[in-house]
Order: C-alpha cells, then sequence, then structure tokens
C-alpha cells in the first residue's frame, strides 16, 4: 500500500498537478534572480574596492599639492640660512630677520587659504577645549585667564588641529 501511495504521489506532482505546470518555469526564474542577484553582489563588492582605491589616490593627490604649496616656503628657509654667515654687521642680520618674516608670511598664507586658523590664547579665558594648560603662575587678576603661550594652537572651523599650551594664571 505505501507503494500505490507513493505512485500516486508521483502522478499527482506530474503534468496533472496545476502547482507544478510552470515548475521548470519557475526554477528558471529562481536561477536567473539568483544569478542576478549575485552579480549586483560582485558589481557591490567590485564598486567598493575601487571606493577605497580611489580613496587612496585621491589622499595622494591632496598630499602632493600641500607638498607643492610647501616646497617654496623650504627653498626660501634654505637661502636664508644660506646667507647667515655673511651677516656680519648689524644691518644684515636686520635684513636677514625681515626675510625669516616673509618666510613666516608665506607659512601663514598657506595656513590661511585651507582655512586654518591660530587660537586665541593670551588675555583669553582659559578653555579645555582649545587650550592645554601646563602650568599655573600666581597673578593679581582674575583666576584662569592665559597668561602665557608656550605654543601655538590651530583649528579649522570648529575641529581643533593642535590645541594651545597654555600657562594659566591661579588668584
Amino acid at each position: 500500500m505505501d507503494e500505490d501511495n507513493k505512485t500516486q504521489n508521483e502522478n499527482q506532482e506530474g503534468a496533472g498537478n496545476p502547482a507544478c505546470e510552470n515548475c521548470e518555469k519557475l526554477k528558471a526564474e529562481v536561477e536567473e534572480y539568483k544569478a542576478g542577484w549575485q552579480r549586483a553582489l560582485a558589481d557591490y563588492k567590485n564598486l567598493q574596492k575601487e571606493t577605497v582605491d580611489m580613496r587612496g589616490v585621491w589622499a595622494k593627490a591632496s598630499e602632493q599639492y600641500i607638498l607643492e604649496e610647501f616646497i617654496p616656503v623650504y627653498e626660501n628657509f634654505k637661502k636664508a640660512f644660506a646667507h647667515r654667515d655673511a651677516m656680519t654687521d648689524e644691518n644684515g642680520w636686520k635684513q636677514w630677520a625681515e626675510g625669516i618674516g616673509f618666510i613666516k608670511k608665506q607659512f601663514g598664507d598657506i595656513l590661511k587659504n585651507y582655512q586654518v586658523e591660530e587660537i586665541k590664547t593670551v588675555g583669553e579665558k582659559f578653555d579645555p577645549r582649545v587650550h592645554e594648560a601646563i602650568g599655573e603662575e600666581s597673578s593679581e587678576g582674575e583666576s584662569n585667564l592665559v597668561l602665557k603661550e608656550v605654543e601655538g594652537g590651530y583649528k579649522r572651523g570648529d575641529k581643533i588641529i593642535k590645541a594651545a599650551r597654555v600657562i594659566i594664571s591661579k588668584a
């Protein structure tokens, strides 16, 4: 009897069963969708890899551009220091110092082009978001004012690039 049921089930799944009339067509569609999904997944993985590679290329191009801006400043420093031994009189030293001032301005202009600003320090209220207190000194004025700048700080927009290292007042 089990064999009779088995044969009967096979006959029902065959051509006489309306649920299986499109089985081969549906199987083909499933395979087609599966293959399409696999291609899309492979394309997505390739896009991710390509994006990572392009980020690297863009970073290197950006570095190259920045370096090209700083090279003339470095060249001017080399020229200035090549002449330092020739400075024998006070006028020579003044000219040399003036030249160094121009180089400092070149640096400042490059930083300004990148929207980099110096953080205000001396006379300002101590702000731990932009200042790093490395010492305190007694002062007759208000407490927690910046008295001295040890190292400058820099920011770009709201992002702190480097906090200013300062000495603050204590009452």
